[in-house]
C-alpha cells in the first residue's frame, strides 16, 4: 500500500485513516492525529514524533 500511495502524483490529496504511524510516516507530507476524537496534533512527520501528547497518546515514551 505504501508503494502504491507513494507512487500516486503528488498534485492529489489523499485523506488517509491508519492507525499504523510507521505507515503514517512513510506516505504523509501533513499528519493530524486525533485521540478518542479530539485534535491532538496537526503537523509535518517531524512535528508530530517530537509533540509530547502525540508521544504519550500513540508512539509510546521511547519512540523520541
Amino acid at each position: 500500500m505504501i508503494k502504491l500511495i507513494n507512487d500516486l502524483s503528488p498534485d492529489l490529496t489523499i485523506v488517509l485513516v491508519e492507525h499504523d504511524m510507521d505507515v503514517v510516516f512513510a506516505i504523509c507530507d501533513i499528519i493530524t492525529v486525533l485521540s478518542y476524537g479530539k485534535l491532538l496534533a496537526t503537523g509535518t512527520k517531524d512535528e508530530i514524533q517530537s509533540n509530547q501528547q502525540v508521544i504519550e497518546a500513540y508512539l509510546g515514551q521511547h519512540h523520541a
